[in-house]
């Protein structure tokens, strides 16, 4: 028999026995299958039928599926089998490999689980035209370092079994050493003593939040399903749910109607409620501060996706609130939200509780599937952090760099970093930070250790053309968000034509931040971008006050503010700029000044969920309206003495917020929040009081009334 017919003719009972040891053990495979797609294909047709595929997935074309019991779906639908369980996944890697998918779809494999993955040879990889590519605008000719490094790690890793189609070299499958007692899938140590925990939090006294931190597989919403259902049997009438998504809490409500069981009474996608007349109910983070239902309970799932501000409400807004997130994930990492958390629940319940969960739940601890997952997409890559004297301040060195030619250990500890940092830096960010051309990086070092990195890419220079198009809204190109969104919006074209450079990430290790570095990253970055011929440098973020007073004191002013709250944050995006060019330096000012005329229509109408300190900031930063005349001065002084109403008022005091001046002697004040609520963004007078801003409408009038006075005798000169 040729090598090539063994090859074809794969030994079935070997298969058969790896899958159930693997399954005994509690450990799962990544099966490479290497070579032309076609011999892929009838290998394996040859295999599947003699596997076990309970729950088995096809990732591909639905009408080439090898085998009928596998369920089809696309790789940009796997989101949609999260929380479930499945026995083997077949990945045809020839029809795409979208990062943040393949990570997530491994981790719904269950105990004897093997992932098929189908692909050219570990050689070609760093050429391999990738059909996933084109989404992103990586599909272009140069190589790609981020498959090379892959396919290195994989041809070092010996839990990888290979499968070399047209190789003479003979196929031997792993042999696992026999277990006494098999695994099996059971609520663990760790689970049953969190379950425990959070019972006792929801039972007891107010006021003690619990922060609950898991890497991904831990059974973490699981526990909180469990432990809300126990809640409820134990007395609780109202607890509520909230996360990122509806999607985040499908395992929550699963187990929490399983150990209801026949207590259920109705069971809906957003409500479970119980024969005596118990409630649990999914509202979204937004939606539950604005309406603040009445609970004894608040759980928050993945609550590092959610804005500290928002988190920091649900804290306050009820008596006992359980805070859980991921620790390392394909959807971002949770170390920078329990990092930035920490200080406020230190400050506001410094008896708050801390709870982590360690043992997989559905893999025994050390699989090497999971290793290997978190190694290809530096899933568990970690900073630590680099303390910094004074004395070594001076020694820090600010460089370009390329992460696709550093070592592993400094690119994890760079990607760390930027993980630490930004609760949404995924799989699919490394392989855009390696891969793009466009891409620019700086790192800042000192004794080699990495105290600071920058990540940005160049874009704009549409042709004068397309950026009509842009401007005019009938064209949309991929890429170029920064010039695009400048060019839109504002309606000047040139924005679109012009060159810039997008900072996407920007770290500093916490201990190093009081140095600067993040302002002299910025710098050189810019710099960098001056000395290229780029117009400009700007950013987008989602905004809150911290961030934009940082890019403000880099020099970069307000341009834009979207219309639509991100879907990961919850915040608006906020663009700032900082010129270059001539052309920059022109276009710029006229961007803004265009934005500050149409400021106080924009803001009631698109932007009343803008926190306000952040807004009255932007307004401060605006160019300044025009200063009211003599019968303004009139009105303003009635209104202060109670002559005039509000709803007259109005128009006067809005404008009165665009004087140079106002915005920022009103961030001083007591009642700046209200004056920007019920002033610049319009509220009601009965979400005022909701929100305890007044006691009602004349309790409101009254202290806007007071606020008045004291701008006029005390604010800056009008």
């Amino acid at each position: 028999m040729s090598p090539e017919t063994k090859t074809f003719s794969p030994d079935l009972d070997a298969w058969r026995s790896l899958q159930a040891e693997l399954a005994a053990a509690g450990q799962r495979r990544l099966v490479l299958v290497e070579g032309a797609r076609d011999l892929a294909m009838r290998w394996l047709q040859a295999l599947l039928p003699a596997l076990e595929l309970e729950g088995g997935l096809w990732v591909g074309e639905a009408g080439d599926v090898p085998d009928d019991r596998l369920t089809s779906i696309q790789s940009a639908k796997v989101r949609q089998w999260l929380g479930r369980e499945t026995s083997v996944i077949v990945w045809d890697g020839w029809r795409g490999n979208p990062p943040d998918g393949f990570a997530a779809l491994s981790g719904t494999l269950k105990a004897g689980g093997l992932l098929f993955w189908l692909m050219p040879s570990l050689e070609e990889w760093g050429h391999f035209a990738d059909p996933d590519y084109s989404r992103t605008g990586l599909d272009h000719d140069q190589s790609h370092p981020f498959a090379k490094r892959m396919a290195g790690i994989l041809a070092k890793d010996s839990s990888v079994i290979r499968v070399q189609l047209g190789s003479p070299q003979v196929l031997v499958l792993p042999e696992l050493p026999r277990v006494t007692s098999e695994f099996t899938v059971t609520t663990t140590p760790d689970q049953q003593e969190l379950i425990r925990k959070l019972v006792a939090f929801g039972l007891g006294r107010r006021r003690r939040p619990m922060v609950v931190t898991a890497d991904r597989g831990r059974g973490k919403s699981a526990a909180l399903g469990m432990a809300a259902a126990q809640l409820l049997q134990q007395g609780r009438r109202n607890i509520l749910v909230t996360a990122p998504s509806r999607d985040n809490v499908n395992s929550l409500f699963k187990h929490a109607r399983e150990t209801l069981g026949a207590d259920v009474l109705e069971a809906g996608k957003d409500l479970i409620e119980t024969v005596t007349g118990a409630r649990l109910r999914f509202l979204p983070i937004r939606d539950l501060l604005r309406e603040k239902p009445e609970a004894e309970v608040v759980m928050v799932d993945e609550a590092a996706a959610i804005p500290v501000p928002l988190l920091r409400r649900a804290l306050l807004g009820w008596p006992r609130v359980a805070f859980a997130s991921t620790v390392h994930g394909y959807e971002g990492a949770g170390r920078g939200f329990a990092i930035r958390f920490r200080q406020i629940l230190d400050e506001k319940t410094p008896q708050w509780q801390s709870q982590t969960l360690s043992e997989p739940v559905r893999w025994a601890d050390g699989d090497p599937l999971e290793t290997l997952i978190s190694d290809l997409f530096l899933l568990g890559a970690e900073h630590q952090p680099v303390e910094l004297a004074d004395t070594a301040a001076n020694q820090v060195m600010i460089e370009p760099w390329q992460p696709a030619r550093a070592s592993e250990a400094e690119l994890a500890e760079a990607f760390g970093l930027l993980v630490d940092a930004h609760y949404r830096t995924t799989p699919a960010d490394l392989r855009q930070w390696l891969d793009d051309p466009a891409a620019r990086s700086w790192r800042a070092t000192v004794n080699g250790q990495t105290l600071g990195v920058l990540w940005g890419a160049v874009e704009g220079g549409l042709s004068n053309d397309l950026a009509e198009l842009v401007a005019s809204g009938r064209r949309r190109v991929r890429g170029h968000l920064l010039p695009q969104s400048l060019a839109s919006h504002s309606g000047f074209p040139e924005a679109a034509s012009q060159r810039g450079l997008r900072i996407i990430r920007i770290a500093v290790s916490a201990p190093a931040r009081r140095f600067g570095l993040g302002s002299r990253l910025v710098d050189e970055a810019a710099k960098s971008a001056e000395l290229e011929g780029l117009d400009f440098t700007g950013t987008s973020f989602g905004g809150n006050s911290d961030l934009y007073a940082f890019w403000a004191s880099c020099g970069l002013e307000f341009a834009r503010a979207g219309l639509q709250q991100e879907a990961t944050s919850g915040e608006y995006p906020v663009q700032m700029v900082r010129a270059h060019s001539a052309g920059a330096a022109t276009l710029v000012p006229q961007v803004r000044d265009r934005l500050a005329r149409h400021w106080l229509t924009l803001v009631p109408l698109n932007w009343k969920d803008l926190e306000p300190e952040l807004l009255l900031e932007i307004t401060a930063g605006l160019p300044s309206g025009r200063r009211p005349d003599a019968a303004d001065i009139r009105d303003l002084q009635n209104f202060s003495a109670g002559y005039r109403g509000f709803q007259l008022m109005l128009p006067v005091l809005r404008e009165l917020s665009m004087v140079s001046g106002v915005a920022v002697w009103l961030l001083e004040h007591a009642e700046a929040t209200l004056w920007c609520q019920a002033v610049l963004q319009g509220l009601s007078w009965a979400d005022l009081q909701r929100e305890g801003l007044c006691a009602g409408q004349r309790d409101g009038e009254d202290r806007l009334r007071q606020v008045t006075r004291e701008l006029l005798q005390k604010g800056p000169e009008l």
